[in-house]
């Protein structure tokens, strides 16, 4: 049954909110009954963890639901859900019985309410809008925890907030009366028209997301068009942006770059940035807000060499009038872009220029058809990097920092032969099945190409495949961890046929031969740089229902060295130099400042005058903390701090430039004291 396993991080959920024709009663197909009746099975015979589609599971499934439908609490009201609340003791029988009536009732009541309230709204519009914007109100960002209202009149009140924050949004961005009417018209009329195409299949898609999504993030069911791009992906012949997006309420949000892609070439998107516009080259740009996911990545996709235009709103902007368009030309990600690459970098102390060795490891990949044809120069991670090592090596670098950042993982065989090159035979990973069986997997070849000074340099958006080479480093003891907690992708799923589409499952989960896991945590450095990715929008933690972290137990290894001895003055040493380097200095206090604006920006003022002096001030701190570190540098000091991401974008952008030099300084240091320690050892 099994297809392969998946290593990276999840892919995007699309909810399926249209694309068929409108019908007087949305009802299940006999397909649609049966892959319910073989998802329900799946999952109590299948998953990793053991399931019991019972009561307590259809209350969470039934609340799950309900959070894909309208999780704002902006169209139910509690009487709503009180009339479906039979759902949350019989959501189970429902979908082992393959009886989909009742979930698709709630469906219809929430279509009924939703279209109703787009008919509202753009009454409204029709009647005129008449904002002075001079009030006092504020309207919640976040109404998640929010009551189920109780009346109409409640919903009213803040769908009117709702229209006038719109409006307001649109006036800041320069848009005239007329302009905001017509645009504001265009985007409830073009919601309400995919809310009357929906289907049955549509339906169909957000039960089982429901059902799927409450018991793991990574469980999935994919339709038959999902499927079908799945598979594209999966085979890297997609032609687009090179970008993940995942639904972030009324929001498209990029989850992650692929390493390679035209994106991530130009450097002109970054994780959790919103997508709010996009527009083909020569064509008028359509706002995208509210609109599905699947329309969107639609959208984006196109012929390789064509261009496609994007409205951003920056991940660190405090406001969505903090637009900007960028363009980005589509193309094919190849192998050979993914390819590892290396560099040597001179590290000044005292004593001279020091040489050492930087290695980018932009995923874990190999040509799977040429290496099961039997082809002899195959393409894979591992021998990429030992060419690189062996270049390296020819240029006496005194050490090698291996570059994970952003490495959202690949193959699993490539994990462990890759850290074979570093250590002489050994295990690298732990597999535990949902019978708790554990498989041990490792390097069986015997010595090592490289056993000198070694350092690996990880991110948040390191994941999976990163995480089991950056966690049997640090557990052999055979070099040092730098950087940010990893992304805590700690499972493996496996995809499956059904009648009707395709399922993806949780079957398994890694463990370290430390015998900790690394879902849910990751790895944590053994000295850790400052994030500005948010780790509560970015990483398995932030999932709902991801699987916990636990341990089994740990295998029989020997370790190569002990560098937690040396641990306080590493620490202590790069801390003097990060209060000294003005790039380092900048990324601390903008995370900080980040992570401030980020609990303090609940609610959003209504009131022109309020709205921008809080915007103001806010991108006032980020200007000045960007000038600050420019003035240090010996830069011409920026007039608005997004112009930051529009420089040198072929360059590396200047603080990961210093977290590779930081990490070579780090090395540098290791190196000296444990090779001081060891001449000590020897002298006694």
């Amino acid at each position: 049954m099994s297809l392969f396993v998946t290593l990276g991080r999840t892919t995007a959920l699309a909810l399926l909110l249209g694309a068929g024709t409108a019908q007087a009663a949305i009802t299940a197909t006999d397909d649609q009954r049966e892959a319910a009746v073989e998802v329900a099975e799946s999952l109590r015979y299948g998953h990793y963890e053991d399931i019991n589609l019972d009561d307590d599971w259809s209350r969470q499934a039934y609340a799950r639901y309900l959070d894909l439908l309208d999780g704002q609490r902006a169209y139910l009201l509690d009487s709503d859900v009180d009339d479906f609340d039979d759902l949350s003791t019989t959501l189970d029988d429902a979908i082992l019985d393959g009886d989909l009536s009742r979930p698709y009732a709630l469906y219809e009541r929430y279509q009924e309410r939703a279209e109703a309230r787009l008919e509202w709204l753009l009454a409204r519009l029709d009647a005129g809008l008449d904002y002075d914007f001079d009030g006092s109100q504020r309207m919640a960002l976040d109404r998640e925890d929010a009551p189920w209202p109780h009346r109409e009149a409640a919903l009213d009140e803040l769908w009117k907030k709702r229209l006038e924050n719109a409006a307001l949004t649109l006036s800041l961005s320069d848009q005239s009366p007329e302009e905001i009417e017509k645009t504001l018209h265009q985007r409830y009329e073009n919601q309400l028209n995919r809310l009357h195409q929906t289907n049955a299949e549509d339906v169909f898609g957000l039960v089982m997301a429901a059902v799927t999504g409450s018991i793991d993030p990574h469980s999935e069911y994919l339709s038959p068009r999902q499927s079908e791009s799945f598979d594209i992906q999966m085979k890297l012949s997609l032609e687009g942006i090179g970008a993940l997006l995942q639904a972030d309420g009324e929001y498209v949000k990029v989850a992650s770059l692929v390493p390679g892609g035209p994106a991530e070439k130009t450097g002109v998107l970054k994780p959790a940035d919103r997508i709010i516009g996009v527009g083909q080259e020569g064509e008028e740009m359509i706002n995208v807000v509210g609109m599905r996911l699947d329309d969107v990545v639609d959208m984006i996709r196109g012929a390789k060499g064509s261009v496609v235009r994007l409205d951003v709103v920056p991940a660190q902007a405090v406001d969505t009038t903090r637009s900007k368009v960028v363009e980005i030309t589509r193309d094919t990600v190849k192998l050979e872009d993914q390819a590892a690459q290396s560099e040597v970098v001179d590290v000044e102390r005292d004593d001279g220029v020091h040489r050492l060795g930087v290695i980018e490891v932009p995923a874990f990949y190999v040509d799977f058809d040429a290496w099961q044809a039997g082809e002899p120069d195959y393409r894979s991670t591992t021998r990429d990097v030992a060419k690189e090592i062996e270049h390296l090596k020819d240029e006496n670098v005194e050490g090698i920092v291996l570059d994970l950042r952003n490495n959202g993982g690949g193959a699993l065989q490539e994990a462990n032969s890759l850290i074979g090159l570093f250590i002489d035979r050994g295990p690298t990973v732990q597999v535990r099945d949902a019978q708790g069986r554990i498989s041990l997997y490792g390097d069986t070849d015997s010595g090592t190409l490289y056993d000198g000074p070694l350092a690996v340099l990880v991110n948040r958006l390191s994941a999976s495949a990163s995480e089991i080479f950056a966690g049997a480093i640090q557990d052999y003891g055979r070099g040092l961890v730098i950087g940010s907690d990893t992304f805590g992708k700690g499972t493996v799923q496996t995809l499956s046929d059904l009648n009707h589409g395709q399922l993806k499952l949780t079957r398994a989960k890694f463990y370290r031969i430390s015998g900790e896991s690394t879902q849910h945590r990751g790895v944590t450095p053994d000295i850790l740089f400052p994030s500005l990715i948010d780790p509560d929008r970015i990483g398995e933690s932030s999932l709902d229902n991801a699987l916990p972290w636990d341990q089994v137990r740990k295998v029989q290894y020997r370790r190569y060295g002990e560098p937690e001895r040396y641990l306080d003055t590493l620490r202590q040493r790069h801390r003097q130099r990060a209060d000294a380097h003005p790039n380092f200095h900048y990324l601390e206090r903008e995370a900080q400042l980040a992570d401030r604006l980020r609990e303090q920006q609940t609610s959003v003022s209504l009131n022109r005058e309020q709205r921008q002096r809080e915007a103001e001030a806010q991108e006032a701190e980020q200007l000045a903390l960007e000038n600050q570190r420019r003035e240090a540098l010996g830069l011409d000091p920026l007039d608005d701090w997004t112009d930051a991401r529009d420089e040198d974008t072929e360059q590396p952008q200047p603080i990961d430039r210093a977290q590779v030099m930081e990490s070579a300084e780090i090395l540098l240091d290791y190196s000296r004291l444990d090779h001081g320690l060891r001449l000590a050892d020897y002298d006694s």
